[in-house]
């Protein structure tokens, strides 16, 4: 997975951490979240806040499915 697989990382993190407060989540843990996945083979520094939001947003959609 890389940064842009914003779906695919959710899903990742959502199987994972299935019952995590993400809305009080810290994007430097979330950061530290995606990056310490088996399947994240990305550089660690080419994400920024947008990406982060996005990837937060569509964790809750599938924590709230």
């Amino acid at each position: 997975m890389k940064w842009l697989d914003i779906e695919d990382i959710a899903e990742a993190l959502h199987e994972k951490h299935p019952d995590f407060d993400i809305i009080s989540l810290r994007f430097t843990m979330l950061k530290k979240m995606v990056t310490d996945l088996n399947e994240f083979a990305d550089d660690h520094d080419k994400c920024n806040e947008k990406i982060l939001e996005a990837i937060q947003a569509a964790w809750i959609w599938l924590q709230n499915e």
